[in-house]
């Protein structure tokens, strides 16, 4: 008998163009190293889609594309010289800079698709499947947990072992001022609250553009050079 086909999902089509970048990019760059972290974020929702192991698949891949989309846009913007969101400027700038370490670009990468992108991807995916954010927090949840597998990814591939990580270098000090866990519960509360702005636009492109400007903010801190 004939195995079946798998069914190819709008993940997949994410999931082939951040492999393009793997491919296209420097090892070195700092693009290339947030892609390959969050590469292996996407590889693992996409195994749980296809095991349906999500309570409502569509909305799970719904946000999952729209959330990956934000970040896909950003680096074609860069890639042709055009503006980019201010969360991501940081690493797009530093991205060749040789005194900032691979674990630094991850987490600049992470802060601004954690922090700024993720709440707008809420509503991207409440405005294609016309739901409010409460009916995605299943979802959001699900997601989340994966992403929260991303500071696992990091310190198994990227921070240096016990013996390198010494409590005088600038790196330790670093590393624990930023919390996944603590953007990922912001983003939740900001998607939260444009909805509620959605019917005053003016209102609501501040508070974005002032999200925007304050991830970029941190995204710019976690990318200090620290020097070996």
């Amino acid at each position: 008998m004939a195995q079946c086909e798998r069914v190819l999902t709008p993940v997949d089509g994410v999931v082939a163009r951040m492999r393009a970048l793997d491919a296209a990019l420097p090892a070195r760059d700092g693009v290339a190293v947030f892609n390959r972290v969050y590469l292996a974020v996407t590889l693992a929702v996409d195994r749980r889609v296809d095991a349906g192991l999500f309570p409502d698949t569509r909305a799970v891949i719904a946000l999952d594309v729209r959330f990956a989309e934000r970040y896909l846009a950003a680096v074609d913007a860069a890639a042709e010289g055009r503006r980019t969101p201010a969360c991501w400027r940081p690493l797009f700038q530093f991205r060749r800079h040789p005194e900032v370490r691979p674990v630094q670009f991850a987490l600049a990468g992470i802060n601004a698709h954690i922090g700024h992108d993720l709440a707008l991807a809420v509503l991207d995916t409440c405005r294609t499947l016309g739901c409010e954010p409460a009916d995605l927090e299943d979802e959001f949840e699900a997601v989340g947990e994966l992403l929260l597998s991303l500071e696992e990814h990091i310190r198994e591939e990227l921070v240096p072992g016990p013996e390198l990580l010494r409590i005088a270098d600038p790196l330790t000090h670093l590393l624990g001022a930023w919390s996944l866990e603590r953007a990922r519960d912001a983003a939740w509360t900001a998607a939260r609250a444009l909805w509620a702005l959605r019917r005053l636009p003016d209102v609501a492109a501040e508070f974005t553009e002032r999200l925007d400007t304050a991830v970029g903010f941190a995204g710019r801190m976690l990318l200090t050079p620290l020097p070996d």
